[in-house]
């Protein structure tokens, strides 16, 4: 959907979409509406939009027709909850003729906007959730629940705060669409180019260069996407040709930007949507999830780096030519005022201030920088120069609430400039495809968010999550070890038929609290079912990352998934080393239990890496490759005789292959 389609009938499409993000920014920046009204107001926009996009019966005729009446439907679903606010607060559980039908029709069109936009797996699970909170009474045993009518089922799903309008959906509607938005307007402004220009003049001319710049690149652009597989179809379409033009096999490249891609969910500040749910399912603040992600991302990019420039060694690919690399401080220079939304971003975060206001201020100061950007090529440095000091003086000042006022203002002023100004059109044009982007880019995660408050909401009611949680703790009381490799499996099963925030929604609603309770501190506990659920991407027979890169590379999906699992093979293992020892996501300890964690992790991604590939300074024996499996497990368990063993293993091998492979001393020179 963009502004070129508005002659073939788009215009309707384009006009739904700036209006849904038109809305959202309201709503952050004002709150003029009660969040019951934003929650529903904005599931009504993600179904119209969603089936104005997807409709039946593409080939004919009414097809379109049928679809723009079914999202028409929807949204006066979500305008049902704005005019009778009121009303429905007063009668809360008692449904009326008219209540029951709209919430019926709304809990359908749910299901199928989702199966329409994501496929079958996910409605599939949910439904059989709907089963059980309809017919669970039937069922032998504690699997059995007391029995709840249609119109309770309806009462909870359609009308509560723990069904479709759960967490998940206020979370969508707030933090999750403003950082969708704010990626969409740094996107749209050039920031890919930036990251692909910095990362290639950086490591492009390295030993494995075009790798090492999929990595990199990757790693940038999680800083502001928080999409896995939207980082894949964006960075990828540069860098897996680049990296078979190099010499990496087509598997093999596509497997690095899938691992890269995925890493991307856990790079803060923005990181995945799952952040911001996880922030407030256990009321912790988004900064701390930040914090406690930083040296776990940083490890699994360590790790795809690391891979790469072993896979290079033993295949010997070398870099680009230094003349066909850029030069990165150049195009710095040339866009630097595109890190100045992220910069501020990061420093609002970590200044106390919420994400939903943090955000706001990002997406303003991106918004007027695009605009000031524009009026420089047209009149001179100067229009940036006063933007940029405009901002450091709002910033100095920390009136940030007479500072966003002053920004709206001044964004309408300088939108009022351009239409003025040669080339402004194009600009304005550029803001309205941002606009639009940002809202077809959050109906997979928004109606994702909706759909899985179905499950929330029949745990909620039944009190099902318990029976599961009971079976992982008395598992646990015989072995820890048993019940986190049972919570990894239930996240990489489900995570091959649903996307990440679902995953991480239904398992942290039974398995978490498991965890939390065997011990194993809250945050780390949540963040161990996030890691799982973003492998689960990775992780054949259904890798979502993967097979999005396939077609680029002209691969098998499955051969890329599975490359994919070898390169971030110590993803899989540093969530184990973070619950046996929390100072690896600052949870625990102090500088120097977190300062070794990070050394023994490297030791470990090193060992990891030499089993994986079969190569160090030169290619590793089988014994070897053995050995270095052997030592990278024993590092994982956080007891000192482990550590010991495993750290003394691993310098021998690092010694006794340091010596076979030497280099040769340089023959004397003659008389």
């Amino acid at each position: 959907m963009t502004t070129d389609e508005a002659p073939r009938g788009g215009r309707a499409l384009l006009a739904v979409a700036v209006t849904f993000s038109t809305f959202q920014i309201v709503t952050a920046a004002f709150s003029p509406w009660s969040s019951s009204v934003v929650r529903a107001v904005h599931v009504g926009f993600l179904l119209l939009l969603t089936f104005a996009l997807h409709p039946p019966l593409r080939r004919r005729a009414v097809g379109p027709f049928i679809g723009w009446t079914m999202g028409a439907i929807a949204f006066a679903g979500g305008l049902y909850h704005w005019v009778y606010e009121a009303d429905l607060i007063q009668r809360a559980g008692d449904l009326t003729t008219a209540d029951f039908i709209v919430g019926t029709l709304t809990i359908v069109l749910v299901f199928e906007a989702a199966r329409r936009i994501m496929g079958p797996a996910l409605p599939l699970i949910c439904a059989a959730f709907l089963l059980y909170g309809l017919f669970g009474q039937h069922l032998p045993g504690a699997l059995a629940h007391r029995g709840y009518g249609v119109d309770q089922i309806v009462s909870q799903l359609g009308f509560g705060t723990e069904g479709l309008y759960g967490t998940p959906t206020y979370v969508s509607s707030s933090y999750i669409f403003l950082f969708i938005l704010f990626g969409a307007f740094l996107e749209q402004a050039g920031m890919i180019q930036l990251f692909t220009d910095f990362a290639l003049g950086l490591v492009g001319h390295a030993k494995g260069g075009p790798a090492k710049v999929a990595v990199i690149s990757s790693a940038l652009m999680g800083t502001i996407n928080g999409s896995g597989v939207a980082n894949v179809v964006t960075t990828g379409q540069f860098t897996i040709p680049l990296m078979k033009r190099f010499g990496y096999r087509a598997e093999f490249a596509g497997g690095v930007e899938a691992t890269a891609s995925m890493g991307g969910q856990i790079m803060p500040p923005v990181m995945g949507a799952v952040a911001f749910i996880m922030a407030e399912t256990i009321n912790v603040p988004y900064v701390e999830i930040c914090k406690a992600a930083a040296i776990p991302a940083l490890l699994y990019f360590c790790t795809a780096f690391l891979m790469v420039h072993l896979e290079a060694g033993r295949r010997g690919l070398v870099g680009m030519p230094r003349a066909e690399c850029p030069d990165p401080w150049a195009a710095l220079r040339l866009r630097w005022y595109l890190v100045l939304p992220l910069a501020m971003l990061v420093w609002l975060l970590f200044a106390g201030y919420t994400p939903l206001f943090s955000g706001m201020v990002g997406l303003a100061l991106t918004v007027v920088l695009i605009f000031g950007a524009a009026l420089t090529r047209r009149f001179g440095p100067l229009p940036l120069r006063l933007l940029f000091w405009i901002v450091v003086g709002v910033a100095a000042s920390g009136f940030f609430r007479w500072g966003m006022a002053a920004v709206m203002v001044l964004v309408a002023a300088l939108a009022l400039a351009l239409v003025f100004a040669r080339g402004g059109r194009a600009t304005l044009r550029l803001a309205l495809q941002a606009l639009a982007d940002g809202a077809r880019h959050a109906l997979p995660v928004g109606v994702a968010c909706a759909l899985v408050g179905v499950i929330i909401g029949v745990l909620t009611l039944t009190g099902a999550a318990t029976s599961f949680a009971g079976a992982i703790i008395d598992i646990g009381h015989n072995s820890l070890l048993a019940s986190l490799v049972l919570t990894m499996l239930v996240c990489l099963v489900l995570g091959m038929g649903i996307p990440t925030i679902p995953n991480y929604i239904i398992t942290s609603s039974i398995a978490a609290p498991a965890l939390l309770q065997l011990g194993v501190p809250l945050l780390v506990s949540h963040m161990f079912v996030f890691y799982f659920g973003i492998m689960a991407d990775l992780t054949p027979p259904v890798a979502l990352a993967a097979f999005a890169a396939a077609p680029i590379a002209r691969a098998s999906g499955m051969k890329i998934g599975l490359e994919a699992m070898r390169i971030a093979v110590a993803g899989f293992v540093i969530p184990y080393m973070a619950v046996y020892d929390a100072a690896l996501m600052l949870q625990g300890g102090n500088l120097w239990d977190t300062a070794y964690m990070v050394f023994k992790a490297l030791i470990a991604i090193a060992l990891w890496g030499g089993a994986a590939i079969g190569y160090w300074r030169a290619p590793l024996s089988w014994f070897e490759r053995a050995a270095a499996l052997v030592a990278a497990g024993l590092l994982v368990a956080a007891l000192p005789l482990t550590d010991e063993l495993g750290l003394a293993l691993a310098a021998a091998l690092a010694l006794g292959h340091g010596w076979r492979h030497r280099p040769a001393a340089a023959a004397p020179s003659g008389p």
